[in-house]
């Protein structure tokens, strides 16, 4: 593995993945290593203006388009982010490709085989070098998703959406590529979990 890995931060909302994104973020300043993180959608400046218009609650798009605007702020990130930071630095991105199948194929039903074509057609070879995917229960996911002050159209799916989007990323799981981080747990416990993991592939 390169010693510039990409990184990849997955799991629905209240699952604990921009928090944990954020503890990586500060490690990897104070080890002063060389690296770039951003979200997904999001990101460059384009994919930004394209998160805007998917999240917003006023926003009321069908399946296809959605799935279409995400892949749009992807194809941003790859030109203006990705390609230029490949094998260079390390790339942390809080959701990428998975998000896109656990959402919008396993959450709302749209073919897998387009999702996974039109990834492949921009990614064009490259791939996620890990993947923490984050896991949390109905409890969990509803007290936090409560506290939000500023809610996007994403947060207000119901409960059963949420449920199916996390089991289509347990399908997705491949045991050599991903840890499974249960967020239900104390913050304490996951830092050193993935900190460590975090050592052992920036070596």
């Amino acid at each position: 593995m390169s010693k510039f890995p990409i990184i990849v931060f997955e799991g629905i909302e209240g699952s604990g993945k921009t928090t944990h994104v954020n503890l990586v973020n500060k490690y990897l300043k104070k080890k002063n290593k060389k690296f770039i993180k951003f979200r997904e959608p999001g990101g460059s400046k384009n994919a930004e203006l394209i998160r805007k218009i998917i999240l917003n609650n006023k926003s009321n798009f069908n399946q296809k388009t959605d799935l279409l605007l995400m892949l749009g702020s992807r194809s941003e990130n790859i030109e203006k982010i990705i390609k230029h930071n490949y094998k260079k630095k390390i790339i942390i991105i809080d959701r990428f490709i998975d998000s896109t199948i656990a959402y919008q194929h396993y959450g709302m039903g749209i073919d897998i085989k387009i999702i996974k074509n039109i990834n492949n057609f921009l990614l064009n070879r490259i791939t996620p070098d890990f993947t923490f995917l984050n896991v949390v229960n109905k409890k969990n996911l509803i007290l936090r998703l409560k506290k939000r002050n500023n809610k996007n159209r994403y947060d207000n799916f119901n409960y059963k959406f949420y449920d199916k989007v996390q089991k289509g990323f347990l399908k997705i799981v491949k045991k050599k590529k991903y840890m499974i981080v249960d967020s239900n747990k104390p913050l304490s416990y996951n830092k050193l979990k993935i900190l460590k993991k975090i050592d052992q592939l920036i070596k």
